[in-house]
């Protein structure tokens, strides 16, 4: 299994409380704003990218107007950030972001000044998963940069894994958060947050269900990705993420690394490699050719394009959790 050590951070309390004298501070309430700004009276929310821009619409429904800086169809990590969107900022209601993921963002959200700010790693409780290739079959975290770049992204520092959201259990800790800091700001919807909030954590409660339920017995419980982002994912499901770089989705793993992967599929039972929606298939596909393997879409969902296969955050993680189950041999 991945190993993983927990790292401290603030606690849901704190961060909300923070965030709510903020926007009392700086917007004045809700409508105000909101009218001031051409939000038709209702509170503006800026998301980072689309899983906080997911629970921002859910949660506030028809009392928010909800803005994304991360477009469909755009790497996340990726993004870079204009001097006019960064002036933007100071301008909404609510920034929800997750600090780490997107350097850009965090640049952004310090230049602004804006202070009406819920940063989603406070929510929830971040870890460290495995480098892929470093120590014993590549369960055993290593020291310095190695850990710290694991996945290619930036994560101050920490070594932690910022993709929370793939676990539905994490993720619905921090649509907790959000909707308090929502009935924070907008005390006059507070009842409906908090309603749209149960209904949205019920769901994601299920949905862990499923996942549990459809992939307790399987032949394998090994998995090859290219975007080391399934750290979350497979400790909660008993599950091993072998992610093929470690570096970047698109970058080319050394032959070392390959002929490992190689083992690895013949020891542990491998049918398929995964690839993402938003990044080339060319790795998976070429370490499926040199080891007779078959290729599969597994989607960190870092956002949503007409590649996508679902809708939204639901469909596509039951998407994800069909071709895991195809993949792994679940009985």
């Amino acid at each position: 299994m991945n190993v993983r050590r927990l790292i401290p951070t603030a606690a849901l309390a704190g961060a909300v409380a923070l965030g709510a004298t903020a926007l009392t501070a700086c917007s004045g309430g809700a409508g105000g704003a909101a009218d001031a700004d051409g939000k038709d009276g209702k509170l503006g929310v800026t998301a980072s990218f689309y899983p906080l821009q997911f629970l921002a619409e859910q949660i506030g429904q028809d009392h928010v107007k909800v803005s994304t800086l991360t477009k469909p169809g755009v790497e996340p990590h990726d993004l870079e950030i204009t001097p006019r969107q960064t002036a933007q900022l100071s301008e909404t209601d609510l920034v929800l972001y997750l600090k780490s993921l997107q350097p850009a963002v965090d640049k952004a959200v310090a230049q602004s000044g804006v202070k009406t700010v819920v940063d989603a790693a406070t929510l929830t409780k971040l870890e460290v998963h495995t480098a892929p290739g470093h120590g014993e079959e590549g369960h055993e975290h290593t020291d310095g940069d190695e850990q710290a770049g694991h996945d290619g992204h930036d994560h101050g520092g920490s070594g932690t894994d910022p993709h929370v959201w793939l676990d539905p259990t994490k993720y619905a800790d921090i649509a907790k958060g959000v909707g308090a800091a929502l009935e924070k700001a907008d005390p006059e919807h507070a009842k409906d947050y908090r309603k749209n909030t149960d209904a949205l954590v019920g769901r994601l409660d299920a949905l862990d269900t499923e996942f549990k339920n459809g992939l307790k017995d399987t032949a394998s419980k090994t998995f090859i990705t290219t975007h080391s982002a399934f750290g979350y994912l497979a400790e909660r499901y008993g599950l091993d993420q072998e992610g093929i770089s470690g570096v970047d989705p698109e970058a080319e793993p050394s032959p070392a690394r390959m002929k490992d992967l190689q083992a690895v599929a013949k020891k542990d039972n491998v049918s398929t490699v995964f690839f993402e929606t938003l990044a080339s298939d060319k790795t998976a596909k070429s370490l499926a050719q040199d080891t007779g393997l078959k290729t599969d879409v597994l989607d960190p969902l870092e956002g949503i394009s007409d590649k996508s296969q679902g809708a939204d955050y639901f469909e596509v993680m039951r998407s994800n959790l069909k071709n895991l189950q195809k993949a792994l041999g679940a009985k």
